[in-house]
């Protein structure tokens, strides 16, 4: 059973369909060393073959070694702008599929259902697709192209739902389905009919081992009349592939739960839509320096609604997303960090609407809409506004599992963050260290980008596809 339908679920879904990849033969891959070990055994897949030899020397934008694998077997030298044709040719091997279930609570496509239509995305067009069915082709028939190699996210939504039918994945997906707990049971637990219902069907389950142990995943689905139906499933291995947009995170300040502050940028879209904010508003308050929250900006100047903009780091930081953001490649956040440096409180700048307040933070919000703030030599400053958005990132909801999950992560003192405490994962199985059965793919295993997610569903099908098959290629 998987837990999360987006690229990552996707991707593992059709490599447990029996679509199985091979080096091309005659394929010739820009990277010499891993060419050489491809012609090794052209008749194995990659499935079967060994991940962590064929990564082994390869470098990247990736921590992920089998995610740097994957990525340059689809995409052979696109980080230097090349379009070398993928080296990987994919069969339909039905014998090889593994019944499973896919999970989410949206329709294929997981969370890029819920971000706003028209928001382009940060990775090139290209980088969003999944195997053997390239994006640009997709967008080709739907007779577009790419803006500046960039897509928007209702494109990608529909591309990945359109990827679930067209290579005939939807029978294991189900949608509007809400997981409450995920727990590891002794199958003797089960109940005796429930067993045998198992045994009748073609289950590979062999019950007569002592002490085996299985997953039982509670939830509900929502059906159409707004009813929630329960459900009970039993499984071997359980995918955790529920990526990060779950709940955003707060600062902790006095206030926050105002009415008027907000932790999501569909806020302000709402706000714009029904005309309760406009030129004349009091400004909007903006926190955090990251793309959503460039995304809120760019957006409330399209709009001509004035903006203050509060973040703690300084303009000039290396860790700050816009100085590591390629200029010709992203105009947009690149004027977005030109304004954050050109209009900071203390001079007036080029830019109406907006003043830049960085290595500042918020120190509370009032009742009458004033917000404090302060600087890093301790003085504080006072603004009114007509609405705050909190935009410091977001943190997955692992509620259903014990704990929160926080057992599974690298550091088990702290909760699960995709970007500085992910799931432990062996590289090369993507399997938790601490808990055998269990998978985590994507954000919850630090790999954040669309474009690397596929390498953790590679290593994850490899390592089922093993557990299946007792006598390997």
């Amino acid at each position: 059973v998987f837990l999360g339908n987006g690229p990552s679920g996707i991707c593992l879904s059709y490599l447990l369909s029996g679509y199985t990849p091979y080096f091309k033969r005659e394929s010739l891959h820009p990277h010499p060393i891993l060419q050489k070990k491809l012609e090794e055994a052209p008749h194995v897949s990659i499935l079967d073959q060994d991940l962590e030899y064929l990564s082994e020397g390869l470098e990247g934008r990736s921590h992920s070694p089998v995610s740097l694998l994957f990525d340059t077997l689809l995409r052979p030298d696109t980080d230097f702008g090349g379009t070398a044709e993928s080296v990987l040719t994919w069969w339909h091997e039905t014998d090889r599929a593994i019944p499973h279930l896919v999970l989410g609570r949206n329709p294929p496509g997981g969370a890029w259902h819920s971000i706003e239509g028209s928001m382009v995305t940060l990775s090139r067009g290209e980088w969003m697709g999944l195997p053997d069915l390239q994006f640009k082709d997709w967008l080709r028939q739907k007779k577009r192209g790419l803006r500046n190699n960039r897509a928007t996210a209702e494109d990608i939504a529909q591309y990945y739902q359109h990827y679930v039918m067209k290579k005939g994945l939807q029978k294991n997906f189900r949608s509007g389905t809400v997981v409450t707990s995920v727990r590891k049971v002794s199958a003797e637990s089960i109940s005796n009919h429930m067993q045998e219902d198992l045994q009748k069907s073609d289950s590979l389950w062999n019950f007569t081992e002592e002490g085996m142990e299985v997953f039982q995943v509670d939830g509900f689905v929502k059906t159409v009349q707004g009813d929630k139906e329960p459900f009970s499933i039993y499984a071997e291995n359980v995918v955790l592939a529920t990526g990060t947009y779950d709940s955003p995170t707060w600062l902790g300040v006095k206030g926050e739960n105002l009415s008027y502050v907000h932790h999501q940028l569909s806020a302000l879209e709402e706000a714009v839509k029904n005309n309760s904010i406009g030129i004349t508003s009091d400004p909007v308050l903006i926190v955090g320096a990251g793309l959503t929250a460039a995304d809120a900006i760019l957006f409330a100047h399209h709009c001509n609604i004035p903006v203050i903009h509060v973040f703690r780091r300084r303009v000039s930081d290396p860790g700050l997303i816009f100085n590591q953001l390629p200029k010709m490649m992203y105009p947009e956040y690149h004027k977005v960090h030109q304004m954050m440096k050109e209009q900071s409180a203390a001079c007036a700048g080029p830019y109406e609407c907006y003043v830049s307040l960085p290595e500042h933070h918020v120190l509370s919000f009032g009742k009458d809409k004033k917000c404090i703030f302060q600087d890093k030599n301790g003085y504080q400053k006072a603004y009114k506004v007509s609405m705050a958005l909190v935009l410091t990132g977001s943190n997955p909801n692992l509620s259903f599992l014990p704990n929160n999950g926080i057992d599974l992560a690298m550091d088990s003192d702290q909760p699960v963050n995709p970007k500085r405490n992910p799931i432990d994962v062996d590289p090369f199985t993507y399997e938790c260290t601490q808990e055998k059965g269990l998978y985590a793919l994507g954000p919850l295993a630090g790999d954040n980008f669309v474009r690397f997610v596929q390498g953790g569903a590679l290593a994850a099908a490899s390592s089922l596809l093993k557990k299946a098959n007792k006598n390997p290629p």
